[in-house]
């Protein structure tokens, strides 16, 4: 049987299963759905064993618990590769519910779309990869080991992850993580996630005088903290869009000239893009395009600045304090604990005489690139060319998945980001939905990287 044919005499079953997940408010970061947490595991167990799995378990963690799952060959030899599918089955708070189409517990189905919380992000996705996998173990087709791990912690920074990854490395282990978490440039423009951009983020606190002072009595004559802070702040990235902080570029890599191109390849109008946020110029490193310059390569920004008096009227101080919260997006290759040393060791070096400066490191995370040329890379792209008629385009994204860096750094294995989210899927935001051609595409396009993977 077909995929296809296979899909259209489950469907009903399969989107029932579905539903049965997403009526679940599984929203890790309200207290009172705590046990709504374990009863979506509870039923992504039941679901992932119905699908063909030999074992399924939900196991405990020091937040919400973890479903894993694995499917072991009958006939299984030493050169089956296995692959470990990664997902989440917590979702975003649905507030504000009054901007609501329908309600976002109870799937409903318009225009080709289903509207729901975790819709897409990630209950949508997560079914791909399970609907998939049923229709391969049930035909006879799968050749590869498989081993899910879904965790309920995504959506508040997977913060019993790593913990959980180094106790169970041996249970985890496999050849390539398969993730299905990620979005795609277009449902025309079909794309890989090739990269991620890993993070460092700071508060700054400048100190002056010992109390707010009167402008007219103390100004000019006493250095202003506010002022220090946005000289130095200034001094961070130079005329030409690179940042200054002494090593920063020590680890950078260059882009490929493949990837390059690919990127050339991306639909993307600068035209268009200046309209969308009302710029009448963009500013970025010289040498890169846009599109590389917000997902292959770093940058700094100032996220906040506060200092003096900021009330309604005015009121002439000259402040004892300024506070500003900065970030830096980091690419693949540069350590985001030595770019956050180097940042606080720039800052205090470029203080002026009169203020003292102190540097609060936040958290931080690693980038990620995964190869083009390697086998699960090249399997993921036959199974899109397969679903949606064409290859699909290499494409880095600028935001951060720092577990993604965590798999390969803790179980030594890439990961494949293998995304079917549309920008018009509205994840996190009211009416969030989920495309069902480009979800049963996805199917198609996962069978077909296991078919391609296996050989």
């Amino acid at each position: 049987m077909t995929i296809q044919e296979y899909m259209r005499a489950n469907e009903a079953r399969w989107m029932e299963e579905w539903a049965s997940l997403i009526r679940i408010p599984s929203v890790s970061c309200q207290p009172e759905h705590k046990a709504d947490m374990l009863r979506c595991a509870e039923r992504w167990r039941e679901l992932l064993l119905a699908a063909g799995c030999q074992r399924a378990e939900v196991l405990p963690s020091k937040g919400n618990p973890f479903v894993y799952a694995e499917y072991q060959r009958p006939t299984t030899n030493d050169k089956c590769p296995t692959v470990l599918v990664y997902a989440h089955y917590d979702v975003m708070p649905v507030e504000p519910l009054e901007q609501w189409q329908s309600d976002p517990w109870e799937p409903a189905i318009r225009d080709g779309r289903l509207y729901a919380r975790g819709a897409d992000d990630d209950k949508g996705q997560a079914m791909i990869q399970a609907k998939a996998f049923e229709y391969m173990v049930r035909e006879g087709l799968m050749h590869c080991r498989v081993k899910f791990i879904f965790e309920g912690e995504e959506e508040i920074g997977s913060p019993s992850l790593e913990a959980f990854l180094e106790q169970h490395k041996e249970m985890l282990a496999a050849d390539i993580i398969l993730v299905s978490d990620t979005s795609m440039i277009g449902k025309d423009t079909p794309s890989i996630t090739t990269g991620l951009r890993g993070l460092a983020y700071w508060q700054i606190e400048v100190t002056g005088p010992n109390r707010d002072l009167h402008s007219g009595h103390f100004g000019g004559a006493v250095k202003n903290p506010a002022n220090a802070l946005c000289e130095m702040l200034a001094k961070v990235v130079d005329k030409d869009g690179r940042i200054t902080i002494p090593g920063f570029y020590d680890d950078v890599l260059p882009i490929p000239d493949e990837e390059r191109r690919m990127i050339a390849q991306i639909p993307f109008s600068q035209e268009r893009y200046n309209a969308a946020i009302d710029v009448d110029n963009v500013f970025g490193e010289q040498g890169y395009s846009t599109l590389e310059r917000n997902s292959c390569r770093p940058s700094f920004d100032i996220c906040g600045m506060w200092s003096g008096y900021t009330g309604e009227g005015s009121k002439t101080v000259l402040p004892s304090k300024a506070f500003a919260k900065a970030s830096c997006r980091l690419v693949a290759n540069q350590d985001h604990a030595r770019i956050s040393r180097a940042f606080v060791e720039y800052m205090e070096s470029i203080a002026p005489k009169g203020v003292r400066v102190q540097v609060m490191p936040m958290h931080g995370g690693q980038g990620y690139v995964c190869p083009i040329d390697i086998p699960a890379y090249k399997a993921a792209e036959k199974g899109f060319e397969v679903a949606f008629g064409k290859r699909p385009l290499a494409a880095r994204r600028g935001g951060s998945i720092p577990i993604i860096a965590a798999f390969e750094r803790i179980l030594g294995c890439k990961s494949i980001l293998m995304g079917f989210g549309l920008e018009q899927n509205a994840i996190h935001s009211p009416n969030e939905s989920m495309d069902m051609d480009v979800w049963r595409r996805g199917i198609v396009a996962v069978t077909e990287f296991y078919r391609a993977y296996a050989e």
